[in-house]
């Protein structure tokens, strides 16, 4: 049995799509969970682009495709289901041929649904990490297919693949849009302010954006440094301290929900709980 490490910590979650699997993790160790989701994920609204970068890959051609998100390739495989069946079977055949470099775990995992795997994997899952593992390749002449996280172009990673020769041609399959209203995402801040929150669990850039795009940076860095703040992974923690918060917690190696609730006890585990009112 997992001890109670976090009992009676209220942990903010801002997670979406996985919100009530990382809301169970803390709740077995004890912790009270404030659910506070920040964005959704949509698909692409216009699906002909995809659909267009979807022929054009499975018609052959391209040498590498940079996957940078486990939702991208699960996205673009939603869009050929509800808008192209037929396009499945040619499109699965192209991705088991091309070189695949993942930029971390997620996308390696959403590979081997389809029974794949990366040929390369980024040794830290940024943007960095990613040019640093394509470094080693030749690329001139190649064509790499870039999946955009979201509409994020990521020029830093396109001009790196054009300076070494190579045709970029991307796609972004899906898009973020804001799930929780304004006045919710200020009450949030508000709880944050009060000192009533043990820490807030980030999981996503995103998330962070969302922050920072409702209220005043100040107001939002004073309400955040009023609780501990955990990120899942080395991106999240980038676009943190990018904004000059504190990131107190984060898994080393491991950059899942799991290894961030096992961090979040780690930190919290030998304290009394924040304030706010008992259970």
């Amino acid at each position: 049995m997992i001890p109670s490490a976090l009992r009676g910590q209220l942990i903010a979650l801002p997670e979406t799509r996985e919100l009530d699997v990382f809301a169970s993790l803390l709740e077995r160790r004890g912790a009270r969970v404030l659910r506070a989701p920040l964005v959704t994920i949509l698909d692409a609204p216009d699906p002909q682009p995809v659909l267009h970068w979807l022929r054009d890959f499975s018609g052959g051609g391209f040498q590498e495709l940079v996957l940078l998100t486990g939702e991208g390739l699960r996205r673009m495989l939603g869009c050929v289901e509800r808008h192209e069946p037929a396009l499945r079977a040619p499109f699965l055949a192209a991705l088991a041929q091309v070189r695949k470099i993942t930029r971390g775990p997620k996308p390696a995992r959403a590979l081997r649904e389809l029974g794949l795997s990366p040929e390369m994997e980024a040794s830290v899952p940024t943007t960095a990490g990613i040019i640093s593992t394509l470094s080693s390749l030749e690329l001139r002449g190649h064509v790499v297919g870039v999946q955009l996280y979201a509409t994020e172009p990521n020029l830093p990673l396109q001009d790196f693949l054009r300076g070494a020769g190579a045709e970029v041609r991307v796609v972004a399959p899906y898009v973020y849009a804001d799930k929780s209203a304004d006045a919710a995402v200020h009450e949030l801040l508000a709880q944050l302010s009060s000192g009533a929150v043990a820490a807030i669990a980030f999981t996503s850039s995103s998330q962070v954006e969302r922050l920072f795009s409702v209220a005043d940076a100040q107001q939002v860095r004073a309400a955040l440094a009023a609780t501990e703040v955990a990120a899942v992974g080395p991106v999240v923690a980038a676009a943190l301290r990018q904004r000059g918060v504190v990131v107190s917690a984060m898994p080393e190696s491991s950059w899942f929900m799991k290894p961030l609730a096992a961090e979040l006890a780690r930190l919290l585990g030998g304290s009394a709980p924040a304030g706010g009112a008992p259970e």
